[in-house]
């Protein structure tokens, strides 16, 4: 899982670094990228419709004037370090996100609620059996959440294997 997450994150990071070079490619202006594409667009029906020679190089000339307009690749270097702090802090905030349980809130309180959603189903009494064939609970994890909450005073043995709430 580990490498898994680190994989995620370094994709994530490395995909987030390549979008803000474009954006910094382009200064941001996403008007001009359409209107590149349109011109190019444009251009490349008029070839297909089999337009003049002149028309076709007035057409190409059009293009590339706006591809110049539009991209600023000096700024776009000078950015390149901006662009992959950027990557390297999306890509670390992905894999703290997906992070391990390490760290976390212990999950007993889920336990204690699949244990007592099985006892409300049971009429407040119920077996471990009971509670590991009916709940995703191994057999270890639910003898804790039963010893647990008996400790707290909210269960108690009823005998005969059976467990009732309190």
């Amino acid at each position: 899982m580990t490498f898994l997450r680190t994989l995620t994150a370094a994709i994530f990071g490395f995909a987030f670094s390549l979008i803000a070079f474009a954006a910094f490619y382009v200064r941001g202006d996403l008007g001009a990228v359409f209107r590149y594409l349109g011109a190019r667009g444009d251009a490349r029906r008029l070839e297909a419709a089999g337009g003049s020679p002149e028309q076709l190089a007035a057409a190409q000339a059009q293009v590339h004037a706006l591809a110049d307009a539009a991209a600023d690749p000096d700024f776009a270097v000078r950015m390149l370090p901006l662009a992959l702090l950027l990557g390297v802090l999306a890509g670390y905030a992905l894999w703290r996100l997906f992070g391990s349980r390490e760290g976390r809130a212990d999950a007993g309180d889920v336990q204690e609620r699949m244990l007592l959603r099985l006892a409300y189903r049971k009429g407040g009494r119920f077996s471990l059996d009971d509670l590991t064939s009916s709940s995703p609970l191994t057999e270890v994890q639910a003898v804790q959440v039963v010893r647990r909450m008996k400790e707290a005073g909210r269960l108690r043995d009823a005998g005969s294997g059976l467990y009732e709430l309190v």
